[in-house]
């Protein structure tokens, strides 16, 4: 007799899809510069989450509704890892903002797969960029429906409140406070130079300590020298004051 399980706990949620995280190093490029700007820019806030090509599963018990956004922004669950994200294991709390960036293999029925699964289980803003045309596309949930954004150059994100522009092809995000978002390698170039840097004032202040201690023992060497002399003078019926 066959036996069928009836445990939602033996149901399986895969973790991946056996594909890789981009097709092409410019897509991996600007999928990498939304993540970790994003990730830096909420590295304060214990209560943002935010992934990169992740399994999301929307609905408890149905492995086959799930998508991977490129990238992914949840407010108001903690910074962690996850093999995947199971929204009933969150406070049934949705992505709020998903970014998709284009390669050749996508097909138009792709995104509109991705669009309508988007537009059903809740997300808010939805950012489609095309690297290869330089095109930049938005939605926003308007009356339980995505909206399309009609301009998109200088839009400004209600969730995230990063400004979206063009600079060419290039995407470019700008954070609350005006600051640029930048790509990884000039991130990691500004991290080495402060710790270059920092490393020059540790040596300087070294340095300066050892100055300090030098100049401490030759004033202390010139005072036992006045000592001295004064004794001597003394043992020789001489007052010291006296001595100019």
């Amino acid at each position: 007799m066959a036996v069928h399980p009836t445990s939602k706990s033996r149901i399986v949620y895969p973790e991946s899809d056996g594909k890789p995280m981009a097709d092409n190093t410019k897509q991996l490029e600007a999928i990498v510069y939304l993540y970790d700007n994003l990730c830096a820019l909420f590295a304060e806030r214990e209560d943002v989450f935010v992934a990169a090509d992740l399994f999301w599963y929307p609905v408890e018990g149905h492995p086959e509704i799930r998508t991977a956004p490129d990238v992914l922004v949840v407010l108001g669950r903690p910074k962690g890892h996850r093999p995947s994200y199971k929204q009933w294991e969150e406070g049934n709390v949705a992505p709020q903002v998903v970014f998709e960036v284009l390669s050749p293999s996508n097909r138009p029925s792709d995104l509109i797969e991705k669009y309508l699964f988007y537009r059903q289980y809740g997300v808010e803003e939805y950012y489609l960029y095309d690297p290869d045309r330089g095109v930049l596309d938005g939605w926003i949930r308007k009356e339980d429906d995505l909206k399309p954004v009609e301009q998109m150059e200088g839009w400004v994100s209600p969730r995230l409140g990063v400004r979206f522009t063009l600079d060419g092809d290039a995407l470019v995000l700008y954070r609350p406070d005006g600051e640029r978002f930048v790509p990884y390698v000039e991130l990691r170039r500004r991290m080495e130079r402060a710790e270059r840097e920092a490393e020059q004032a540790q040596r300087e202040a070294e340095q300066e300590r050892l100055r300090a201690e030098q100049a401490q023992r030759e004033a202390e060497q010139e005072r036992r020298r006045a000592q001295q002399l004064a004794q001597r003078l003394r043992e020789l019926g001489v007052n010291p004051e006296e001595v100019e």
